[in-house]
């Protein structure tokens, strides 16, 4: 008796298991072969990036000579919220003759929480409550409008 009751304990608790295995993800550019941090300045070209590592994620919003290159890993456990475990972004700039100038690397903690205003703006007019919206155009009929062309009058005037 104590065996079964064993037993299925087990057997209830082993789902609960895989509930505690984290999901990994990752998202944006993933290396294959080639890392960002094999390019060279001064020796690698805009052709020879594009190569190695492919389409950039993004390029600069100001300048069409930086290329970004953004990573990110992050687990998820059970139903909680994924926290981002490394994230990698690589800016690669070019120079005039399309030689790589300089590269930057920044990771996750050198990123800013950025606070936005969560202020609404005001409307006017009044707010329909919710037999207004649902009753509120009973008795609103569209009636034909006498401007409207007719077999028996197609220029619609009178």
């Amino acid at each position: 008796m104590a065996r079964r009751a064993i037993l299925a304990a087990g057997l209830l608790v082993l789902p609960l298991t895989a509930c505690l295995t984290p999901s990994r993800e990752y998202h944006g550019y993933v290396a294959d072969e080639a890392q960002p941090k094999d390019i060279q300045p001064g020796e690698d070209t805009r052709s020879t990036v594009l190569a190695q590592l492919g389409t950039p994620s993004t390029k600069s919003l100001f300048d069409d000579n930086t290329w970004i290159y953004m990573s990110e890993f992050q687990e998820r456990i059970a139903f909680y919220h994924p926290k981002v475990k490394s994230r990698t972004i690589t800016a690669i700039s070019f120079g005039t003759d399309d030689k790589v100038e300089e590269i930057l690397v920044y990771g996750a903690e050198d990123g800013q929480v950025i606070n936005y205003a969560s202020r609404e703006t005001p409307t006017r007019g009044r707010e329909l409550g919710i037999w207004e919206q649902i009753f509120g155009t009973v008795g609103n009929m569209r009636l034909p409008n006498s401007d409207e062309a007719t077999p028996d009058n197609p220029t619609g005037r009178r």
